[in-house]
């Protein structure tokens, strides 16, 4: 199965919780990508249950400095989801990462640094197309 733009949903930035911390430089290479395009052209990948992002880290941040009220989305129970895997990075400093420890994370107030949770996705992400406009709306 596959994921395709019918499967994108918009959700209220506040619900989403990071993992790991993000590379600026590439954040700010994106913000400024992201403001030409005019929009989000990838979704983030987030626990359906925690709101925890687990592929998005760098979007998320552009959507904050944007001060977006909404983010594009697929939604997964990632638990349970036998599709996603998750592995450390070399050289991250970790020997093993497991899902329970990236939602542990994600419910405290630490963060990994950045490029520890290697996820793996069975799945494409669809390309979109959503507008800054309807992204700094509450709906």
């Amino acid at each position: 199965m596959s994921w395709e733009a019918d499967d994108v949903t918009l959700v209220n930035i506040e619900w989403l919780k990071p993992h790991e911390e993000i590379k600026i430089k590439n954040r700010d290479k994106l913000l400024d990508m992201t403001k030409r395009w005019g929009g989000f052209t990838k979704p983030l990948l987030v626990d359906s249950q925690t709101g925890s992002i687990l592929d998005g880290h760098h979007r998320y941040s552009v959507a904050l400095s944007l001060e977006l009220k909404r983010v594009p989305v697929i939604l997964i129970d990632y638990l349970e989801d036998d599709e996603i895997t998750v592995d450390v990075w070399p050289g991250c400093g970790l020997q093993s990462i497991s899902k329970q420890d990236v939602i542990n994370m994600c419910l405290s107030e630490e963060l990994y640094p950045p490029k520890t949770s290697k996820h793996t996705i069975a799945n494409h992400m669809p390309p979109i197309h959503v507008l800054l406009d309807d992204l700094s709306r509450s709906e």
